[in-house]
């Protein structure tokens, strides 16, 4: 069963997802698939620097994330940019890490919405939050500023547009003790719809 995780950056994705993993899930993480496809002397990299310049390069050659950063999250046009590049190289690369995998398979996806996915997901699931809450969590425990952190969660998609894709909605407007119970829940349900 493959099931598409998304949400929000801060909206509690990540530890629902470790949740699934100690359940018995694999999980594979699109945010560590795009770090893949920019490694040093790769397609994605080579293309990025064409599209922005050497400025987004860190003195060894590899991708200089908060150079990049500050290009596409003060830019609609840039980010667009970027995710051309980025999502069909993340998909091609997503496509091969579930080919030969079984069991409940997590594929934790926070721009679900905007990168229409070729994989074929057998459900769908949003986590959905306040974006105050999201904002302070990651000023909190990511140690942005607000400004930063509610850049980042104006340029991805809204948790209505999430929602209107999902076949289930986790609500994490809750402590974490809650979370894991809704995570719970929901991994149940999985395992008895296989």
């Amino acid at each position: 069963m493959l099931i598409a995780l998304t949400g929000g950056i801060g909206s509690g994705k990540s530890t629902v997802a470790r949740r699934w993993v100690e359940l018995g899930a694999t999980e594979i993480d699109a945010d560590l698939l795009a770090r893949e496809v920019v490694n040093p002397g790769s397609i994605g990299l080579q293309k990025v620097v064409e599209a922005f310049g050497s400025s987004v390069l860190a003195a060894d050659g590899s991708l200089n994330r908060s150079a990049l950063a500050q290009l596409v999250f003060t830019s609609d046009s840039n980010r667009k940019k970027l995710e051309a590049i980025l999502h069909p190289l993340i998909q091609d690369l997503a496509l091969e890490r579930v080919a030969d995998l079984s069991g409940v398979v997590v594929y934790t996806i926070p721009l679900f919405v905007e990168s229409n996915s070729k994989l074929k997901f057998d459900k769908v699931v949003a986590i959905s939050c306040d974006e105050a809450v999201r904002v302070q969590r990651l000023v909190q425990n990511r140690g942005m500023t607000e400004s930063e952190a509610r850049s980042r969660v104006a340029a991805q998609a809204t948790d209505q547009q999430r929602e209107a894709v999902a076949d289930l909605v986790i609500d994490s407007n809750c402590s974490l003790e809650e979370l894991l119970q809704r995570a719970d829940a929901a991994f149940k349900n999985f395992e008895e719809s296989k």
